[in-house]
C-alpha cells in the first residue's frame, strides 16, 4: 500500500514462559499464555496500524496483546493456540498492506554487548527501571539494540530458548528494540549467540531504502 512501509513481520512459533508473562505483565490487551504462537508487525506511519489490528482481528480468531501507536511508528502483537491462525492473520495483514513479507526492513544490530560481573549499584538501578525479572550482584548482563524495534521480541525469544537466563527488560517499540537479560556468565553468553544468530536469519530489505520516505 502506497505511503505505508512494512518495518518488522516477525513469526514467533513457541512463546517461551519469561517473554509471554513479561507481555503479561506490561501489556494492555489480550494477553497470551507460554507456547501460544505470535507475530509481531511494525510499519510506519503509527497511525495505520489501527486499519492493521482490524483486519486481523475481522479476518481470523487471533488476540492483539500489544497496540502502540508512535507518531512515526506503530506495532501490533497478535497471537492464538493455532500457530496457523496466526500465519493467517500475518497474510491478510501483508494482502492489506499490498506487500509480501520479504519487502520488510531487516533488522539490523544497533547494540551488542555484555557486562561481565556487573557491580550491586548498578543492578539496582537497572532494577529500579526494569518490569521483568532482578540482576543481582555479580551476574553478567546482556545489553541488545535493534534497529526496527520490533525485531527485539523474535530476538528475546530465540535467547530465551537456547539459555538459562533471566528477562529483565523489552521494549519491542520506539527508535530502537531494547532487550536486557541477566544470568551467569556462560548462560548469557549462550543468549547472546542465540538471539544473533536470530536476527541474522531474517531476510528483507537495507532500511537504508526507507530513510527519505
Amino acid at each position: 500500500m502506497a505511503g505505508i512501509t512494512l518495518r518488522t513481520y516477525t513469526f514467533i512459533d513457541d512463546l517461551q514462559p519469561q517473554l509471554a508473562t513479561f507481555m503479561g505483565k506490561t501489556a494492555r490487551g489480550f494477553l497470551p499464555v507460554p507456547h501460544q504462537a505470535s507475530l509481531f508487525v511494525e510499519i510506519a506511519p503509527g497511525i495505520a496500524i489501527n486499519r492493521v489490528t482490524d483486519i486481523a482481528l475481522k479476518a481470523t480468531r487471533v488476540q492483539p496483546a500489544i497496540q502502540i501507536v508512535e507518531r512515526a511508528y506503530g506495532l501490533l502483537e497478535v497471537h492464538h493456540d493455532s500457530q496457523g491462525e496466526v500465519r493467517s492473520a500475518g497474510e491478510a495483514i501483508l494482502s492489506h498492506l499490498e506487500t509480501k513479507e520479504d519487502q520488510r526492513i531487516k533488522p539490523k544490530l544497533a547494540t551488542n554487548q555484555i557486562i561481565r560481573g556487573v557491580e550491586a549499584y548498578q543492578t539496582q538501578i537497572i532494577n529500579r527501571n526494569s518490569q521483568g525479572m532482578m540482576i543481582l550482584p555479580g551476574e553478567s548482563l546482556f545489553i541488545l539494540e535493534t534497529d526496527p524495534a520490533g525485531y527485539v521480541a523474535f530476538a528475546a525469544n530465540e535467547a530465551e530458548k537456547a539459555a538459562r537466563v533471566s528477562l529483565v527488560q523489552v521494549v519491542p517499540y520506539g527508535a530502537f528494540g531494547r532487550l536486557y537479560m541477566s544470568g551467569p556468565e556462560a548462560e548469557i553468553d549462550e543468549a547472546a549467540k542465540a538471539a544473533i544468530k536470530a536476527l541474522e536469519s531474517l531476510g528483507g530489505l537495507s532500511g537504508e531504502k526507507f530513510k527519505d520516505k
